[in-house]
């Protein structure tokens, strides 16, 4: 059949795109295109039905692992019914879960949509209008249907901070939770994402605009450069936001509780402090 073996659910600016660049590395691994289909979260794609779901992995080499990588999964409240829905379709995945510190997290989420244009304000006045800064880093409240529905031994719990500090060993422990047929090996070239082109805003058209090559050479030629520096300043965010302490004091207990109920849901699971280092 041609259905995943195993999926990273999230979250959400924690690292999944680069374990699933080094997953899609491996020998034996196939990974979709695109990364995120993100089918069972969204409704309008899970209506393109199981059979383009299937075609997502059809090139997959006989016996290959197949897998995907969708942060959509673990969006609750926003995305209600996607394990519903993997439920209805997959019987016994294999699911991996990244983390970070949620403070960190909440700020490069922000970032994030700042740049997409879907957030507009400052971090403060976004804090205050955007739950899902906060919920999608509440990481017990996330995975805690997934464990309830498919086990704590079908999750794998890992952490940005983990794969920083130990590529190789974290990614090795990865595989072979996944049943790769050999030890993951960490490809150091293929480069972590970069966090610092994200802080650009986008508009409608950027793509066509800005990162075509004869449009970048016909601005050159015709826009004076004093002009073209202004523009970019004004789309550019100069500075990583930060929290205010008063934000900060009241954030951490909230992390702090779903830290514990985490520990709890997984309590196999690694050692939690590198990605809460202000509990320590």
């Amino acid at each position: 059949m041609a259905l995943p073996d195993f999926l990273i659910i999230g979250a959400m600016k924690c690292g999944t795109s680069t374990l699933a660049a080094q997953l899609a590395a491996q020998p034996g691994v196939f990974m979709t295109e695109p990364k995120e289909p993100n089918f069972f979260s969204d409704d309008a794609v899970f209506a393109r039905g199981r059979g383009w779901y299937e075609g997502l992995f059809a090139d997959a080499a006989p016996g290959a692992l197949k897998g995907e990588a969708s942060t959509h999964y673990t969006k609750l409240p926003t995305h209600p019914d996607a394990l519903a829905r993997m439920a209805g379709m997959l019987a016994a995945p294999r699911l991996v879960y990244m983390i970070r510190d949620p403070l960190d997290r909440l700020v490069s989420h922000y970032i994030h949509a700042w740049s997409e244009g879907t957030i507009r304000t400052g971090l403060s006045d976004a804090l205050e209008a955007r739950p899902e800064l906060v919920d999608y880093g509440r990481y017990a409240m996330q995975i805690a249907p997934y464990v309830d529905h498919y086990g704590a031994e079908a999750v794998c719990l890992t952490s940005l901070e983990r794969l920083t500090a130990d590529p190789g060993g974290e990614l090795a422990r990865i595989g072979a939770f996944l049943g790769l047929p050999a030890p993951a090996v960490w490809q150091a070239e293929e480069a972590r994402h970069n966090v610092s082109a994200e802080r650009v805003r986008r508009f409608p058209g950027y793509a066509l605009a800005v990162d075509n090559p004869v449009a970048t050479a016909l601005r050159r030629a015709l826009v004076p450069k004093g002009l073209r520096s202004a523009v970019r300043a004004r789309l550019t965010m100069r500075a990583r936001p930060a929290l205010t302490a008063e934000e900060t004091a009241r954030l951490r207990p909230v992390f702090a509780g779903d830290r514990a109920a985490l520990a709890r849901l997984l309590p196999e699971g690694p050692d939690l402090s590198a990605s809460y280092p202000w509990l320590a």
